[in-house]
């Protein structure tokens, strides 16, 4: 670890992901008996900071949901399903049900069910087979295309699923089904998202407070 981190500096996300991966292959070969027990000591992984999501503002929503043809599409999927960039490659018309989403073949390994907006689901109608036709494993080039063309600096992929998450729970939407939606195994992990809503608890305070004095 401290290899990793002083010599190669290697981020603590980074370090932990290598870590994380030696530890499996060790608990592997134990299991198929190369070693009789891993040397993968106890309390060994970066203590990482927790960082709150960043999602889109108001001004970017707009400005990304309004980008014309496959690009505004794709924008506009991502960001009203909270899809993973990989999840959302596959995606294909016939895992439409209803107004729900299919999605298969996940991290967690899980099916699970995303709604659909109306406005999502005419689109989805006229679109091709594969809802979103970029390589699954690359989504660098889509966000580098985005950044040209908005203007906005740190534009990637995945602040459209923190979006998403957001703006949930920004309308009331409950804690636990956005943990079904996005596929977190750990309501702590959607429960970041809550904590970046905090704010709200001021402004409906203020809206409280405003109706009782008028």
């Amino acid at each position: 670890r401290l290899m990793l981190e002083d010599h190669w500096r290697l981020s603590p996300y980074t370090v932990t992901h290598v870590l994380s991966d030696l530890r499996c292959f060790l608990r592997w070969s134990v299991s198929v008996g190369w070693i009789e027990h891993s040397p993968f000591p106890h309390r060994v992984m970066p203590r990482i900071a927790e960082v709150a999501p960043c999602g889109f503002n108001d001004r970017e929503v707009s400005m990304l949901i309004a980008i014309p043809g496959l690009g505004g599409f794709v924008l506009r999927f991502l960001i009203g399903t909270g899809l993973r960039w990989a999840e959302a490659c596959r995606a294909t018309r016939a895992d439409v049900r209803g107004s729900l989403l299919e999605v298969g073949n996940t991290k967690s390994g899980r099916l699970r069910r995303v709604p659909l907006s109306s406005e999502l689901l005419a689109e989805i109608a006229q679109s091709d087979h594969q809802l979103v036709p970029f390589a699954a494993g690359s989504p660098g080039s889509f966000s580098r295309t985005i950044r040209r063309y908005t203007g906005i600096p740190d534009f990637h992929v995945h602040r459209c699923r923190h979006t998403f998450a957001m703006l949930w729970l920004e309308a009331g939407g409950n804690l636990a089904v956005l943990q079904q939606i996005l596929g977190h195994r750990d309501l702590s992990t959607t429960m970041r998202y809550a904590r970046v809503t905090d704010e709200l608890i001021g402004r409906e305070a203020a809206r409280v407070e405003a109706r009782r004095k008028a």
